[in-house]
């Protein structure tokens, strides 16, 4: 199937929030085709249909942009996993599928935009940045020259730890033509790894030509909000909001750094207990939306109905909205259930 030719990223942008969807790693990892650690996406040539049923059940949910599951597929990475050979067909496999799905529809009869993906490499070295800046250039040289031959609309440089490295993302991108999506992730509580505060790194960004900025990964909704307001006021182009779907709050501002009750770090594969709602991040979408946030999405974590219930909240009647709760109708919990299901279960009720 061919994928339509949708306006631009830019054109989408204009006509309100575009709704994204990520946590790709994290919830193939979940569903056994991703082993957590090294989180390479080997998943693209081992299990290419379980890539395709996420991206198509993101899709049913309301995403408008199917993301090219080229995450840590870059050169360092593979070569932890002993897959260095897979490299360039890891990479085009993902640009390949994603255009796929895009293609089969979704909210809108033009079908999804489809998104390279660069990340940070963990090869930046603030105190050499010459000599490490070339190796990261190379590895997105490499990425992105294979999605733009396979097909991309723009591209997304995400989870940015060190403002360096992410201008080299969008020098890359700036060279290839190509509209970049540059988020910063936010461990630390007001700055960079190379001790930029946030705000003024978007701006930096924004400054550089980046076609929109803003923050993704690390944070929940609680702690994302207020810097994605300041952020707001700062730059006079569109801003995203990936946050994670966890419960974080001023003492613990990032996942990455949520414990247990018994001293345990819950991060990564531990987070369950700290989960959000599917209500809660619509709350979320609905502040974002209100504060003027651009691209709405969910980063690690995420899942198909976080992202349904997201569009919902930003007005969408999605294809998965057909299968949302109808809870009038459980025999328990909707209006006023029959003497026989009162018989059974005892006095037990929703209130209970």
């Amino acid at each position: 199937m061919s994928r339509p030719s949708p306006r631009t990223f830019a054109e989408r942008l204009a006509d309100g929030p575009l709704v994204g969807a990520e946590g790709y790693v994290f919830e193939l990892e979940r569903r056994g085709y991703v082993k957590a650690g090294p989180y390479v996406p080997e998943v693209i040539l081992d299990a290419p249909d379980a890539l395709r049923q996420l991206h198509r059940e993101f899709l049913r949910a309301g995403a408008d942009v199917m993301v090219a599951l080229t995450y840590y597929a870059h050169r360092e990475k593979l070569r932890d996993v002993g897959r260095a050979g897979d490299l360039e067909e890891m990479n085009r496999q993902a640009v390949r599928i994603a255009n796929e799905i895009a293609a089969e529809g979704g909210t809108a009869d033009e079908g999804a935009l489809v998104a390279g993906n660069i990340c940070n490499t963990w090869c930046y070295d603030p105190a050499d940045p010459v000599r490490s800046g070339e190796v990261v250039r190379e590895q997105y040289r490499e990425q992105l020259g294979w999605a733009v031959e396979e097909g991309v609309d723009f591209v997304i440089s995400e989870t940015n730890d060190f403002l360096g490295e992410a201008l080299i993302g969008v020098e890359v991108c700036a060279e290839l033509g190509l509209p970049a999506m540059v988020t910063l992730a936010s461990v630390g509580p007001t700055s960079t790894y190379d001790g930029y505060d946030y705000v003024e790194a978007c701006r930096i960004l924004a400054d550089h030509g980046a076609a929109i900025v803003g923050l993704n990964c690390s944070r929940g909704p609680a702690t994302m909000l207020p810097l994605l307001e300041k952020i707001r006021a700062a730059v006079d182009i569109p801003i995203a909001a990936q946050p994670v779907p966890y419960r974080t709050d001023d003492a613990v501002p990032s996942f990455e750094s949520l414990v247990g009750a018994d001293g345990r770090r819950l991060f990564p594969i531990q987070l369950e207990g700290h989960a959000l709602t599917r209500f809660e991040m619509a709350d979320f979408a609905r502040a974002a939306a209100e504060l003027g946030v651009g691209y709405v999405g969910v980063c690690c974590g995420g899942a198909p109905h976080y992202v349904r219930a997201m569009a919902e909240a930003l007005g969408r009647d999605t294809p998965a909205s057909r299968y949302s709760p109808a809870l009038e109708l459980h025999p328990v919990l909707g209006a006023g259930p029959s003497e026989a299901v009162s018989r059974q279960m005892g006095d037990w009720s929703a209130a209970s």
